[in-house]
């Protein structure tokens, strides 16, 4: 086998590889080998077969096997022996079309290299972390949205008409035909109008109704609706309104608390609090790692694979246009040309990408299995119903588990730098963290 270099640019690779026909004759006679002991054929006993015999009924089958296999064994070696490592999967095409048995094979090879990473002093990195603390207005704050969403309701003074987002309590007899049906009647029934819970238009009927009123509601039930004999029926609902209430904010007390699973106000307090600090935290940490990618991005620099760039260019462009043009669910549009700036981000992301990649393997960071089952029953979650079919796709789908591999990666690394910077802490106030994280989204 023979190996010419034909381009050596920048990290542009090209070689052409010449498989001589002596040694895919080789290949076929070893592959013949293997398989001898277990072949039978009429007049001969099993693992007697003559190899010129097999070579004459099987050798044509072998060659295009054995061809691909002898290809595929001078890449590895070249890789091995070169050290090269491609950024994508090397292009090959056989260049003698008109080849036939007996004839030597001429391969042409081309790739991208990756680059050398060069080393970098991680324990040179100065960072700053924020550092907020959940104070009591904080915490009161956000007592005061739970106690909004635990709300109850009070009657609305005499004679007050029902709003939306009111509750009104009324008795009520549904009938189909001027005949009552199974299930049509309630009494006492507490509905807050808003709330959609009842049949499309029904709730907007008692708008401005009063305690003490009797109304009759109109509706027609949907096509779909599950009850097939009562599906696209209309129907007339008499409502007796007994109360109208408005709705008031649950009392911030050890009621409310254990509403939300904890012992007493006290507990709420410092669970609420807990939350809030782990929610400054994340934040935080969001401002750190994009100032510690900056630091990165400063201190290394190399060349670049062309391909990842431009690759890297084109998904940025399609997802700001889709950005732009939310209206656009689909792919059926013109290719989306990216502009300089597409490019400079490109360029920033794939030469801190290949860096992390760099750092991890050194690091020797893994994402663990037990980490991958999180973060596909988190995914998951957007498909209620169909969890185990999302878990099975995943399985079988080398790429989305890529898709999903890669931030878990990322941010193992990312704590693995964190460990090694020197980082400084610093106590802010909220809104200036909430400043930073702003500052970070109009980036």
């Amino acid at each position: 086998m023979q190996v010419t270099e034909t381009l050596n640019e920048g990290l542009k690779r090209g070689y052409n590889i010449v498989v001589t026909a002596a040694e895919l004759d080789a290949k076929v006679n070893e592959k013949l080998a293997e398989a001898q002991p277990e072949i039978e054929m009429k007049g001969f006993r099993k693992g007697k077969v003559p190899m010129a015999l097999l070579k004459k009924q099987f050798g044509q089958r072998l060659l295009g096997e054995a061809m691909q296999e002898t290809i595929d064994g001078a890449m590895n070696k070249h890789f091995e022996e070169s050290g090269d490592r491609p950024a994508l999967q090397p292009q090959v095409k056989m260049t003698n079309e008109d080849w036939k048995e007996g004839d030597d094979v001429h391969v042409e090879m081309s790739y991208e290299a990756l680059p050398e990473i060069p080393e970098v002093d991680l324990k040179s990195i100065k960072l700053e972390k924020m550092v907020v603390k959940a104070d009591d207005a904080a915490v009161e704050e956000a007592l005061k949205n739970l106690a909004e969403t635990a709300q109850d309701f009070k009657p609305r003074r005499k004679g007050s008409k029902a709003k939306e987002g009111d509750q009104v309590v009324i008795d009520f007899v549904g009938k189909v035909d001027g005949e009552a049906f199974d299930g049509g009647s309630a009494e006492d029934y507490p509905l807050v109008l808003g709330s959609n819970s009842f049949i499309p238009g029904f709730e907007d009927q008692l708008v401005g109704v009063k305690a003490g009123e009797e109304k009759d509601v109109n509706v027609t039930f949907p096509e779909e609706y599950g009850a097939e004999h009562l599906a696209g029926k209309e129907a007339v609902f008499t409502c007796t309104v007994k109360e109208v209430k408005e709705p008031v904010a649950a009392e911030i007390n050890d009621e409310l608390a254990q509403k939300f699973g904890a012992e007493d106000l006290e507990a709420l307090k410092k669970q609420i609090a807990e939350r809030l600090e782990a929610e400054y935290a994340g934040a935080s940490r969001a401002v750190m790692k994009r100032a510690l990618l900056d630091a990165l991005d400063e201190k290394v620099t190399f060349d670049l694979p062309p391909s990842l760039v431009e690759a890297e260019a084109k998904q940025i462009a399609h997802q700001l246009w889709h950005e732009e043009h939310p209206e656009v669910h689909d792919h059926n549009h013109d290719e989306i040309e990216p502009t300089e700036e597409h490019t400079k981000l490109a360029e920033r992301r794939v030469r801190l990408g290949l860096l992390l990649a760099e750092l991890g393997q050194k690091a020797e960071v893994e994402v663990t299995d037990a980490e991958m089952t999180q973060a596909i029953m988190n995914q998951a979650r957007q498909y209620p119903g169909q969890e185990r079919q999302f878990f099975e796709f995943v399985q079988q789908n080398a790429q989305m588990q890529q898709q999903l591999r890669a931030p878990i990666f990322e941010d193992k690394v990312i704590d693995y730098v964190f460990e090694l910077a020197e980082i400084a802490e610093k106590e802010v106030s909220k809104d200036d963290l909430q400043k930073a994280v702003e500052a970070l989204e109009e980036e």
